[in-house]
């Protein structure tokens, strides 16, 4: 039995998935640099991972070959086709690996399926290619003919299910979830969507556990302050109290919650331990100005050239605004911090900001992992 996670990058989803119970893990990546990272971390003396690395193009791939029967294929295809910040060419971006994902499931015959994807996915101009995934991923043996266009494939998926006695292969939910609403201190929304085979049950998404109205309820009562040894500001974050009751749900997590253990980090990188040291050079720009301390961090973000511009960026206590280190976003990302990164700053910003927060991983596959427990 196997349990194959595409697209693996740095291990994010890898290590939500192993704290889950799905060990060990075959990973599948194409950039060296987050290879190196891999085999690092399963490798070393306290390792984060139990996997096996195979570092090749998935489109190269033979499916047919694994000999092992799969429980659950994982795959977080590349975001730029449909992210909010690229080119916004979804289907006709020729880094839009959805079709390879298919081409798996359908050699590999998994037992459930954990994709993700950015929110843009679900913008109103992408939002028929999203909804080809779904029908894709219910009958996933009604594959593309030769050269077929995509929506000559989903007028024949639709015709399928239409038929007399129609049964889906796979039963699927899909959900925006936002990370901050499970404890992550970070704002991040990301789609995920999880298919069962039809001969086990239906997949739930877990329930928020944290909540914006809880935090500010929090700050506005003064207890976030006093918890924290805080004096209460004048003018409090986001502009004052919640109108909406928290529902009994924990406040979000804040970045002065992420970070508050991590010593101070070294003035250079030549002297600097678990990547962690000043980067200098951080400015603000219109429309990106820095994180706050007292709220969840913006979305971590690799950059288009792993220098993201304004972005990755902290106003301090005093004001000034300064670029994260490289393990304060691995903190907002909730890597442990015997995780360690392989590379140039470039290509690490790059192997973190296109994680999955291994804390969300490990909640959306926790509930999936207790389903499958019964299958052989």
């Amino acid at each position: 039995m196997a349990d194959v996670n595409m697209f693996a990058g740095a291990g994010g989803m890898a290590i939500g998935l192993g704290k889950a119970g799905f060990s060990p893990l075959q990973l599948y990546e194409i950039d060296p640099y987050s290879c190196e990272t891999l085999r690092h971390n399963s490798l070393s003396a306290t390792p984060t991972l139990a996997c096996t690395v195979h570092n090749l193009n998935v489109a190269e791939m033979d499916w047919r070959h694994v000999r092992h029967s799969v429980r659950l294929l994982v795959a977080g295809t590349p975001c730029q086709p449909f992210s909010l910040g690229g080119k916004h060419k979804a289907q006709h971006d020729g880094r839009n690996l959805f079709p390879e994902v298919f081409r798996a499931i359908r050699d590999l015959r998994p037992a459930a399926v954990l994709l993700e994807n950015v929110r843009g996915l679900l913008r109103s101009t992408f939002r028929s290619y999203f909804e080809y995934i779904l029908r894709q991923l219910e009958c996933p043996s009604t594959k593309p003919r030769a050269k077929e266009l995509w929506q000559s494939h989903d007028q024949r998926i639709r015709r399928h299910q239409c038929s007399v006695n129609y049964s889906p292969e796979y039963q699927v939910a899909w959900r925006l979830l936002d990370a901050a609403d499970f404890g992550i201190p970070q704002n991040r929304q990301r789609v995920f969507i999880v298919a069962t085979r039809s001969d086990l049950p239906v997949y739930t998404f877990p329930l928020a556990t944290h909540s914006r109205e809880a935090l500010l309820t929090a700050q506005s009562s003064g207890e976030y302050w006093e918890r924290r040894g805080l004096p209460i500001p004048s003018s409090l974050p986001r502009n004052g109290a919640s109108r909406e009751p928290a529902q009994g749900l924990r406040p979000w997590l804040t970045v002065r919650d992420a970070l508050k253990t991590l010593p101070e980090p070294a003035e250079k990188e030549a002297i600097s331990f678990n990547n962690h040291w000043v980067i200098p050079g951080a400015r603000t720009y219109s429309g990106h100005k820095g994180s706050i301390l007292d709220w969840p961090s913006k979305t971590v973000k690799a950059g288009v050239h792993g220098v993201p511009g304004g972005e990755n960026t902290l106003i301090g206590d005093d004001g000034r605004v300064r670029y994260y280190t490289l393990r304060e976003t691995a903190r907002l990302q909730t890597f442990p911090n015997n995780h360690i990164f392989v590379g140039a700053r470039m290509h690490i910003t790059r192997q973190i900001g296109n994680a999955v927060p291994c804390r969300v991983a490990e909640i959306v596959a926790r509930p999936l992992f207790e389903l499958l427990k019964k299958w052989r």
